[in-house]
């Protein structure tokens, strides 16, 4: 497993990247929204690689963990590194489900549920926006210019 900075960025360097969002995509990495289903880009992805965070560029769900849930978002029954995402009690909208988030950024990603395929059961459900690929084989972005991993290949 590569080895991640998860130090938070800077604030001017979260400043610096909240900057290049649209307005969608600040509504949902930093205000909890939710995408429409079925209308994300990553929704019928085939390629392979890793979906990294749209804010911070942490890689977060590895391709070949992706798989047709039929809900509508993209689905991953194992996130790249656990420590690369976090799992909050969220009980908004009168039910309790588990979100999760960037561990690095704190970006709102989607929410997890126990009802996934095998080996994990579960089912890491992403907002598209949430969200950037790259493609096996290219250069993870590394948008806070970190050493390491992160200056690695997908």
């Amino acid at each position: 497993m590569h080895d991640f900075d998860l130090t938070p960025p800077s604030p001017a360097q979260r400043d610096a990247l909240i900057a290049g969002l649209t307005g969608e995509e600040k509504r949902v990495l930093l205000q909890h929204g939710t995408e429409a289903p079925f209308c994300g880009v990553f929704l019928d992805n085939k390629l392979e690689g890793v979906y990294t965070c749209r804010l911070c560029g942490l890689p977060l769900f590895r391709s070949s963990a992706k798989f047709d849930s039929g809900t509508g978002w993209p689905s991953f029954f194992a996130p790249f590194d656990p420590a690369h995402v976090h799992e909050i009690r969220d009980t908004s909208h009168g039910m309790i489900r588990t979100e999760i988030t960037c561990a690095r950024c704190g970006s709102h990603l989607g929410h997890v549920f126990p009802d996934g395929p095998p080996p994990t059961g579960e089912r890491h459900c992403l907002n598209s926006v949430s969200l950037g690929f790259t493609e096996e084989g290219q250069p993870l972005p590394n948008p806070l210019h970190r050493e390491g991993a992160e200056a690695g290949t997908a």
